[in-house]
């Protein structure tokens, strides 16, 4: 007995060893790799929440944070790719975008935000669309693990609202095909905030269905920021689908945000194209980011249009629900 015992927690632990190395980057065999523990999404400490809902009448918001950390090595020399959910200073960067974007989002909402082990910057500076999706691997099980612990902590009768910025906006994207149709059905809207959708992913799913004005619910908002459509950056805004997030159009007609900042949507392209905005507040970042795009923008310059247009469109599920 006491054998059939211990080959079973060899078997067992070959397994966990087996899928956590499925899930890591390929290297030379040179270079040691280091992934970090993996967060427990049961824990209070794994999330950062705001219970606006006072009346019971928005949504609950499942928000996913964007980018933080670059490439790092442990105290024994090993090469990271990823963020530490238990790391003080990676949690501390998280927590920053976190609680910026609750602050405009879970006013009359409930707002989760998971930490996660999400893909360095490196990832994305290999401008390599298969690098990418491989080393995203690890951060995606951590997002469906967290959204499948967020939907067992909701009311499953509420509208839902799926949103994420840059990285996060990458797992918007793979959380819609992930998702089953009773969890669709009730989603009032998902918010690709700096990121593309593809023909490819819309090949892949009927959950992502193009939002055409303000108020229509269970589609998906898209929306890159450049000065130029020269600017745009293949690997993050080269999208087939937008909507312009201040006037809620898919056509050309211009709007202006801030009094003076004027922004169109770009048709061809699938891109906003803001004019009289310097964005000097946005540094360029290894000549890979904010070189003539806007990315770090896309929360934050649209902020007041976002926190409306959730409430719109969390009115018109309501509504929907009692015709």
């Amino acid at each position: 007995m006491k054998l059939k015992i211990a080959n079973l927690l060899l078997l067992l632990l070959s397994a966990s060893i087996t899928f956590a190395q499925a899930l890591e980057p390929s290297h030379s065999d040179s270079i040691r790799l280091h992934i970090p523990a993996p967060p427990d999404y049961t824990s209070g400490d794994m999330w950062i929440t705001a219970m606006g809902d006072t009346t019971d009448t928005g949504a609950d918001i499942f928000y996913i944070v964007s980018t933080w950390e670059e490439d790092w090595h442990t105290t024994d020399g090993s090469l990271c790719h990823y963020a530490d959910v238990w790391n003080p200073l990676h949690r501390q960067r998280m927590a920053k975008e976190m609680n910026r974007i609750a602050a405009f989002m879970s006013p009359s909402n409930n707002f989760y935000a998971p930490y996660y082990r999400h893909m360095t910057m490196e990832g994305w500076m290999t401008c390599n669309e298969d690098t990418i999706n491989s080393w995203e691997r690890l951060s995606m099980h951590d997002i469906q693990l967290a959204f499948d612990e967020f939907l067992r902590m909701r009311d499953p009768r509420r509208p839902l609202i799926i949103a994420g910025f840059s990285q996060g906006g990458y797992a918007v994207v793979q959380l819609l095909k992930y998702i089953d149709d009773d969890t669709f059905s009730h989603l009032a809207a998902a918010y690709v905030l700096g990121y593309k959708v593809t023909p490819r992913d819309m090949e892949q799913t009927s959950h992502i269905i193009p939002a055409q004005g303000a108020d229509d619910t269970g589609v998906t908002i898209c929306y890159n920021t450049v000065k130029d459509v020269k600017y745009i950056n293949p690997v993050i805004s080269n999208s087939c689908i937008a909507i312009n997030p201040v006037n809620w159009r898919t056509d050309e007609r211009p709007a202006t945000l801030h009094d003076t900042i004027q922004v169109h949507l770009d048709t061809a392209h699938h891109v906003i194209v803001a004019t009289n905005y310097s964005a000097s507040e946005y540094r360029p970042y290894k000549g890979f980011l904010n070189v003539g795009d806007i990315h770090s923008c896309e929360p934050w310059l649209y902020s007041d249009c976002l926190r409306e247009n959730i409430r719109e469109r969390t009115r018109a599920w309501r509504s929907l629900l009692h015709e």
